[in-house]
This record gives C-alpha cells, sequence and structure tokens, in this order.
C-alpha cells in the first residue's frame, strides 16, 4: 500500500499544511515571498549602512584600511543594483499581469 500523504509532503514546491485545529493556519506562497522580501530590503539597507560608516570611519582616521572601505561600498552598490532589477521585472510581470485579458 503506497502512502499518498508522504509523497504529497516530500514533492517539491510550496508546503501544505493540514487544517487540524482552529489554531493552526496555512501560509501562502504569497505571504512567504513577501516576507523574504521584507528581510532582503533589510540586509540591503545593512549594506548601505555599512558602506556609509567605513566611510565616515575612513574619513574620520578611524581606519586606514582603504581596500575594507572600497569592498563594503562596492558590496552595497552590488546588492542595491540587484534589488533594483528584481524591482524592476516585478513591476514588468504586474504589467503584463494588468494587460492579460480575462
Amino acid at each position: 500500500m503506497i502512502n499518498t500523504n508522504n509523497q504529497i509532503n516530500s514533492m517539491p514546491g510550496p508546503s501544505i499544511k493540514q487544517n487540524t485545529g482552529p489554531e493552526q493556519r496555512t501560509s501562502s506562497p504569497f505571504a512567504d515571498s513577501a516576507r523574504d522580501v521584507g528581510k532582503l530590503l533589510a540586509k540591503v539597507d545593512d549594506l548601505q549602512e555599512a558602506a556609509e560608516v567605513s566611510i565616515k570611519d575612513l574619513l574620520a582616521g578611524r581606519n586606514s584600511d582603504i581596500t575594507q572601505v572600497v569592498s563594503s561600498v562596492a558590496k552595497a552598490d552590488l546588492s542595491f543594483k540587484l534589488l533594483v532589477g528584481v524591482r524592476n521585472k516585478l513591476i514588468e510581470a504586474y504589467k503584463q499581469t494588468m494587460n492579460m485579458q480575462i
């Protein structure tokens, strides 16, 4: 006899939880994605702040390692460019979805 519950739960894709009571709720893939985007935004912001602090430390004379400053600025720049690229793709997908005929 094949246990279909184990096969379904082991398949790739969004996880589906069975409701066993009123306190247990399932989360949608969109809610999970929104939470992940929020974490990514926070990480990009942290990298931007770290780059700004390292620049200020260099200018104030507290840090003389220019390679560390350049590295943190490059990391912040790259993460911001990636964030803008993802945003542009999301906007493009939204526009295409809105132009779809029902």
